[in-house]
């Protein structure tokens, strides 16, 4: 039941509770769902094993897509969030409301918007089919992650950053400290909680894109530790299994799809452990 205030209208806290329980529906049916759909398939040999691409029989696994994703995303993510936070840290401690920074704002807005394959297509016409660095390759599906994530750590890195208190640079800068030493010795670490969560939906929207992967790292079934051959992942996995007369294979995209899911999931909860010891430290 709603608590009302003075004028008899709901309170904010409960609104907000009811859209809170309204937002969760959809989000607890999405995870039943992969739970009953995918929980069958998930098993030691599910992981340890490649996909086999065999039309009967045992059709193997998800190891090469589970492994092509950590290396393609965890690439990307090494590109996209130093570039975002420097380019955050510009925005808000250097550039503030200049035009060149209004410049790099609207850009970074209108790179917000951009579709993700239009991201895969743009590497596919400059990396791939010029011949850069061979053909299909898992490092250009990185490039492409990148530029899909960037964005999204430049905005919201910029958003933390403004949170901390001008009176702690003023303190520093008073002292005598270089600006430089304040940015990094002071606003970093105290934006850091912050920072890592927005570098979090970065990795996040990224580990889930399909069509960036298709034009640039395309897919293998076997296993590989190079990034500068073609490489599986899960969500090209997901695309190829789902697609299938077989059901065993479809289930196998279920499971990847659950797997994915939990991946997400187990970055969030180590982001979140070290927000709480950075907070604590």
């Amino acid at each position: 039941m709603l608590v009302e205030d003075a004028f008899g209208v709901p309170g904010r806290s409960a609104r907000v509770a009811e859209t809170a329980r309204v937002a969760l529906v959809p989000l607890v049916l999405v995870i039943y769902y992969l739970l009953k759909r995918g929980l069958g398939a998930i098993s030691w040999h599910f992981f340890s094993t490649d996909p086999t691409g065999a039309f009967l029989g045992d059709p193997g696994g998800i190891k090469s897509a589970l492994l092509g994703t950590l290396e393609i995303v965890g690439f990307a993510a090494l590109i996209s969030i130093p570039i975002g936070i420097g380019v955050a840290l510009y925005l808000v401690e250097y550039g503030k409301d200049g035009r060149f920074a209004s410049v790099v704002r609207y850009f970074v807005d209108v790179m917000t918007g951009v579709p993700s394959i239009v991201f895969g297509l743009f590497i596919y016409i400059v990396l791939v089919l010029t011949g850069v660095g061979g053909t299909f390759a898992g490092w250009k599906g990185s490039v492409a992650l990148a530029l899909l994530g960037l964005p999204i750590v430049t905005r919201s890195a910029e958003v933390v950053l403004a949170l901390v208190p001008n009176s702690l640079r003023e303190a520093a800068l008073a002292l005598g400290a270089p600006r430089w030493r304040v940015v990094f010795r002071i606003v970093l670490p105290t934006a850091l909680p912050g920072l890592i969560t927005g570098s979090l939906l970065a990795v996040a929207r990224a580990a889930g894109e399909t069509a960036p992967l298709l034009f640039t790292a395309f897919a293998v079934n076997g296993t590989t530790w190079n990034l500068g051959q073609q490489m599986n992942s899960l969500p090209i996995q997901i695309f190829n299994d789902v697609r299938q007369p077989q059901a065993n294979i479809v289930e196998r995209a279920w499971g990847a799809a659950l797997t994915l899911v939990a991946m997400i999931l187990i970055l969030t909860l180590i982001a979140r452990a070290i927000q709480r010891r950075s907070r604590y430290a």
